[in-house]
Formats: C-alpha cells, sequence, structure tokens
C-alpha cells in the first residue's frame, strides 16, 4: 500500500483512507456483516486511516469498528474522528456541541464503543458558532497531553478558523469534500493548508456515489437515503450531473479503468497531501477504488478530465440549504 503524510504534524497513512458512515448511517439499509467484512478486507490490503463520527448511527458505527478491529494490532491502522453533531432519537440534526465539558465527554464514549485507548486524529465535525475555536482546540490540546488523543484534526471550515486553530495546536490535517465536481477549495482553502502543513483528507471523491459511474435516474429510493433530498441528485440537476458521468466514462474506458477509479485517480493526483476517504460499503466496490492506486494519469488525461469536467459544472449545491448554511468553509470557497 503507497502511504502519504498526514501533513507535516501527522502519521503517515495509507494512501486511500476508508470512509465508514455508510456502513451504519445516512445511504440507506445497510448489512452489518457487510460492513465488518469490508473493514476487514480494507485492513488486509494494507488501508491503515478508518473515518467515523460519533453520530454515525447515534454511536452504532463506531460500535461496528469496535467489532471489526477486535484482534488487530492497535498500531496497524489510525482512527479519525468526528464529534459535535447534534441529533435527536428520529435522526433530525439539532445542532453542534463543541465545549470543551461536552467534547471530553463524547471522547470518553467514543473510546469505549471503539475499544482503544487512544483516537489518532479528532476533530470537531463542523465549526460550532456558539463556541470560539481556541476553546474547542485548547481542550484537544488537554486531551492530546493527556494520551488520549493524538493529533487536532479539523472538518469543512474556513481559512480563518484553519489558523486560529493552528495558533493554539497544529492541525494534522482537515477533512473537507473535495472531487471533481466539488473543487470550492482550490481558491483558498487548500493553498492556506499547504502554507501551515496541514494535510487534506477529502470525502466525497465520488460525490456520494453520482460520480462513481454506478448511479442511475432509475434508481430506487430509500427514505434513509439523504440522497433522495441532496440538490445534486434531484430533477434537472441529476440529468446535467449524469450526463457528465457519461463524459467521464468516455475517458475511462479509453484508459481500460473504471469511472471511479479515474475519478478518485484525479483526486490522487492533486497532491501528495490528499489522502481520499472512499465510502465503500462493500468488499467488491473496495476492491474497485483500490485499483484507482495503479492509475498514473498523464498531463494528456488531466487535461482531457478538465475539458470534460470543469471546476463549476456540476449542477447543484453538494448539501441542501439548512446544511450550506452551517458550512464554515463556503466562506472561503468559490
Amino acid at each position: 500500500m503507497k502511504q502519504r503524510s498526514l501533513g507535516q504534524h501527522g502519521p503517515q497513512v495509507s494512501a486511500l483512507g476508508l470512509g465508514c458512515m455508510g456502513m451504519s448511517d445516512l445511504y440507506g439499509k445497510a448489512d452489518r456483516n457487510t460492513g465488518i467484512a469490508t473493514v476487514h478486507a480494507a485492513l488486509d490490503a494494507g488501508v491503515t486511516l478508518l473515518d467515523t463520527g460519533d453520530f454515525y448511527g447515534m454511536g452504532d458505527n463506531e460500535l461496528l469498528l469496535g467489532d471489526a478491529l477486535a484482534g488487530r494490532p492497535r498500531e496497524s491502522y489510525q482512527l479519525s474522528v468526528k464529534f459535535g453533531a447534534q441529533r435527536g432519537p428520529d435522526g433530525a440534526w439539532l445542532g453542534y456541541d463543541a465545549r470543551p465539558a461536552a467534547l471530553k465527554t463524547a471522547l470518553a464514549y467514543s473510546l469505549k464503543r471503539l475499544r482503544t485507548d487512544y483516537i489518532d486524529v479528532y476533530r470537531p465535525a463542523r465549526l460550532d458558532p456558539n463556541v470560539p475555536i481556541e476553546d474547542t482546540v485548547g481542550a484537544i490540546a488537554e486531551l492530546v497531553q493527556a494520551g488520549y488523543v493524538r493529533r487536532l484534526g479539523l472538518s469543512e471550515v474556513g481559512v480563518e478558523t484553519i489558523r486560529r486553530a493552528h495558533s493554539v495546536l497544529p492541525v494534522a490535517d482537515l477533512q473537507i469534500e473535495y472531487s471533481l465536481i466539488s473543487r470550492g477549495i482550490e481558491d483558498a482553502i487548500l493553498p492556506a493548508c499547504r502554507e501551515l502543513g496541514i494535510a487534506i483528507t477529502a470525502y466525497g471523491v465520488l460525490s456520494r456515489g453520482l460520480i462513481s459511474g454506478h448511479w442511475a435516474k432509475n434508481r430506487g429510493g430509500d427514505a434513509r437515503d439523504f440522497r433522495q433530498h441532496s440538490p445534486r441528485f434531484q430533477g434537472d440537476n441529476l440529468e446535467r450531473n449524469l450526463a457528465l458521468v457519461e463524459l467521464l466514462r468516455q475517458l475511462a474506458e479509453a484508459r481500460g479503468v473504471s469511472v471511479a477509479q479515474l475519478a478518485i485517480a484525479w483526486v490522487l493526483a492533486r497532491g501528495d497531501d490528499i489522502v481520499p476517504l472512499v465510502g465503500a460499503r462493500t468488499p467488491e466496490r473496495l476492491k474497485e477504488a483500490l485499483g484507482a492506486l495503479d492509475v498514473t494519469l498523464t498531463a494528456d488525461d488531466l487535461a482531457a478530465i478538465e475539458r470534460a469536467v470543469p471546476p463549476g459544472a456540476a449542477a447543484g449545491d453538494r448539501y441542501a440549504a439548512p446544511q450550506m448554511a452551517m458550512l464554515d468553509s463556503e466562506r472561503d470557497a468559490r
């Protein structure tokens, strides 16, 4: 497995990480045993970076990972955990809580569910507008000092927040959406991270399956799948976005690779300081994603991809309006 550094202040990790959210939540029905088998397949293939959140399935995803990792040497993988999102018993989103006492309590539960003594990278899921980022990061610094957390990460925040957090405790990585059709970080956020030596862990590299090559407009619905309400998956937006996928399919077939592999390889080619997270939920999809590591894109390939899917080509926002309003990162996105 190829390795990349999680910034100047982070560990060496696998060049692809595994995002585990969909094994428990938000993408509709998921099979627990298949999720565990996918984690095992990832570890066996050399994937070391596993990403979760304490609010994925209201703790279920951490419990799943705890089961999947049982018996595996702790030093053989890194756990990236998000905290702070508040949810009701019906799954509704209620806001964010990044107060020091709240995050320390959240960590205590995560350690228990994951069956571990420490978290490798701990990060607020979003900026809590009611808590200065310095207070949140200061509390994480105390957890680092105590040995419960190894490194600080951030998620979906803008340049000002990144700089303020980094002044309190070095930031290892920023987790943020980045794909062929979500390129808002390129103007300000990515340059700032590179200036500070902060890596990018890119989620949504296949735009939640939209540009995987497997999505169809007549796909059946599942009320538990949040994509049923995502702007890019709706009506004319979906038609326009799937037309982009067909252009990518022509390029992929010419290279003898899948659309998903081409899209992931594009993110990998954007810099060695970017680690894509793939949200595979089955061993088969994981195997396809890992194949992207063997795809080397030439300058001509990259130019052809840019012509097919230029910046801003996607139709629709990446989240519904209420969720977009909670993204500190959108202040610096084009």
